[in-house]
């Protein structure tokens, strides 16, 4: 469960990130420079007819002739931007631009294009695009760990019965060989350490208990049922802690079973 919560949790960030690297920041550049173009419009036309005597003719041509103020690094806008991009229609209409609300016609405008009506106060640069690429790839590489973890995590078995023990490498190791069991940290993590020593070599086995199972009373708390199997059939040293006065100390025991 933890495996898949990160999963899908870099994931998402991995998806967000790339997004915004290859072109969610240069579409809201685009949006932005666009919008700074209605505002400038508006402006132009409310200084061209103080007086009231603008004609329609005379605003289309004049607006015929204008650019929307793009950015010298074209690099920071979305692929295909042309090097000179005319004012969008909407600014070339006379009967729309007289009313001065440049902020409705954008409104419509950027809503017909497919664009964020609010774009960012200040425009990014390509470092900022650059960052994105790099957290992508940060979380990508954490999401494909995540998967590793997952999946090595789904495919890990530990088997127990009345012979001996089946780790997660595979190997069967007989009660008669286990030496000690560190029980120190399975009520506080539900960790146990199984040290064994004989035909089947040397070395120790992890029993993690939220992996094996868990300890949840409904799921009739398979972890648990796996140590008190192996505890039933183990005749070695066992460490764990006891509450001896109200305070926690270290035991070392042997059990013969």
């Amino acid at each position: 469960m933890r495996a898949a919560i990160m999963l899908a949790m870099f994931g998402v960030f991995s998806v967000l990130f790339f997004l915004d690297g290859s072109t969610g920041y240069r579409k809201k550049n685009e949006a932005f420079y666009l919008k700074r173009a209605f505002q400038s419009a508006s402006q132009d036309f409310s200084r061209l007819n103080s007086g009231g005597v603008l004609t329609p003719s005379e605003w289309a041509g004049f607006a015929a002739k204008r650019k929307v103020e793009l950015p010298a690094d074209r690099s920071v806008m979305p692929t295909g931007t042309p090097a000179e991009m005319p004012w969008p229609a909407p600014l070339q209409d006379f009967e729309r631009m007289k009313s001065l609300q440049w902020e409705s016609l954008w409104q419509d405008y950027s809503k017909e294009a497919g664009l964020t009506a609010n774009p960012p106060e200040e425009p990014y640069d390509a470092r900022k695009i650059q960052e994105q690429w790099v957290v992508f790839w940060f979380c990508l590489a954490l999401s494909l760990g995540a998967l590793f973890m997952l999946v090595r995590t789904l495919r890990r078995r530990i088997a127990a019965n009345h012979d001996g023990i089946t780790s997660p490498e595979g190997r069967f190791i007989p009660y008669s060989e286990l030496k000690m069991l560190d029980l120190r940290k399975w009520d506080t993590k539900g960790l146990a350490f199984i040290h064994y020593e004989g035909s089947s070599g040397k070395g120790r086995v992890r029993v993690d208990g939220l992996t094996y199972g868990g300890f949840k009373k409904e799921d009739g708390e398979p972890a648990e049922k796996l140590m008190q199997l192996i505890r039933s059939h183990f005749s070695g040293e066992i460490l764990e802690y006891a509450v001896a006065d109200g305070s926690s100390q270290e035991s070392s025991e042997v059990d013969d079973a």
